[in-house]
């Protein structure tokens, strides 16, 4: 006898890696036309986001932020280096290590930058208090997968 398909445990429709992955691809492309005319990629707008927070930053406390493995970090810092956004030095304390610094270019992108999450909100048309659901949603499963990953 055939299992029905919203029976099926391998339904594509029940995975939450499914769900997660088109979710995630359908909010990138959201940012995407808020973020082409500051001439940065959601991943750089990511990098941003950390170092608006706190500058300078080591490369390693990037990554550790970011969740990113220094080898995808690395090109991401060198191409907003190279747009002038951020400044990469050795640490003076410590020459093994990397201190990423916004630029004045950088931390006025700043102030462009402010209009991206209402606009964000905006298009998705959901309330702020289910994104701020969702979020939470999300960071406790980002925290549940995490041990499985380290």
């Amino acid at each position: 006898m055939p299992v029905m398909e919203t029976e099926d445990p391998l339904a594509l429709e029940r995975q939450v890696c499914f769900a997660l992955a088109v979710a995630s691809r359908s909010v990138i492309a959201v940012y995407r036309p808020l973020l082409e005319p500051l001439g940065l990629t959601h991943p750089q707008y990511l990098v941003l986001l950390a170092l608006w927070q706190q500058s300078p930053r080591s490369g390693r406390e990037l990554s550790d932020v970011l969740q990113l493995d220094p080898g995808t970090l690395s090109p991401l810092l060198k191409r907003l280096e190279a747009a002038g956004f951020v400044r990469r030095e050795r640490d003076i304390r410590d020459e093994r290590m990397l201190a990423v610094t916004l630029t004045e270019a950088g931390l006025a992108l700043r102030d462009e930058a402010l209009k991206i999450p209402p606009a964000v909100v905006s298009r998705l048309g959901l309330e702020i208090s289910e994104l701020e659901q969702l979020h939470a949603s999300l960071t406790r499963v980002i925290a549940a997968a995490r041990p499985a990953v380290d």
